[in-house]
């Protein structure tokens, strides 16, 4: 899953960026608000951390925009300011949650997954149905009868596919969501992955619509259904 990180502190956003990518998260670093909010208007993130007192651009001003502007993107507000009135303009004007520094990274990560199934409508760490789910704490993959763990690609190619069930997603939206910047991505990588899905689960856990792109369908598929040629 791919993560925005707005932070100008550089020993802080050092260790944000390695502790994301430890947990598997594809990370894009920036430390001023104007790079911020253009970078919220040029990718599809899974979730922004957002520092409030930036340069260039309040974090509270980054915000206000991007809402304005109509991106949905969860935020989660990262900041040693920890007055309630600062908390609660931030809530108020979009932010999904609040993280007041310093912080475990235990916390910020099971915040972020928090964030993430709310944004989905679940209560539980899991996305999909009975048939196929994801469990977004064990980074499992359950299609019929068969469980299994993800790689962080396959983790993040089924969170963006089961976050928005019977949604076609093009080979760019799916490169855009999985991949960081200055990433060489090979041309047939999103193929690669579908591929490694399907031999796990099945062909029938991701569904091609020739011509458009991919997609997971909840209540029908079967894990022995056959998928379209790619």
């Amino acid at each position: 899953m791919r993560v925005l990180l707005v932070e100008d502190d550089l020993q802080i956003g050092q260790s944000l960026m390695r502790a994301l990518k430890d947990a598997d998260y594809s990370v894009d670093w920036v430390r001023d608000g104007v790079a911020g909010r253009a970078a919220m208007d040029a990718a599809d993130y899974t979730v922004v951390l957002l520092d409030i007192g930036l340069p260039g651009m309040s974090g509270i001003d980054l915000l206000r925009s991007a809402r304005a502007g109509g991106n949905p993107v969860p935020v989660l507000i990262l900041t040693a300011r920890d007055e309630l009135d600062t908390r609660i303009e931030g809530l108020d004007i979009g932010a999904d949650d609040y993280l007041v520094k310093p912080f475990e990274v235990g916390e910020l990560l099971a915040r972020i997954r928090a964030v993430l199934r709310r944004k989905a409508g679940y209560a539980v760490s899991r996305l999909g149905d009975d048939m196929i789910n994801l469990n977004l704490d064990q980074r499992t993959l359950k299609f019929g009868d068969k469980v299994g763990v993800l790689s962080a690609r396959e983790f993040a190619l089924m969170h963006a596919l089961l976050e928005h069930p019977g949604t076609i997603f093009s080979r760019s939206q799916i490169e855009d969501r999985l991949y960081g910047w200055g990433k060489e991505v090979e041309s047939n990588a999103v193929d690669v992955l579908i591929h490694s899905v399907r031999r796990k689960f099945g062909p029938g856990v991701i569904r091609n619509v020739r011509g458009l792109g991919w997609t997971v369908i909840l209540g029908g598929a079967r894990p022995d259904d056959a998928s379209p040629a790619d």
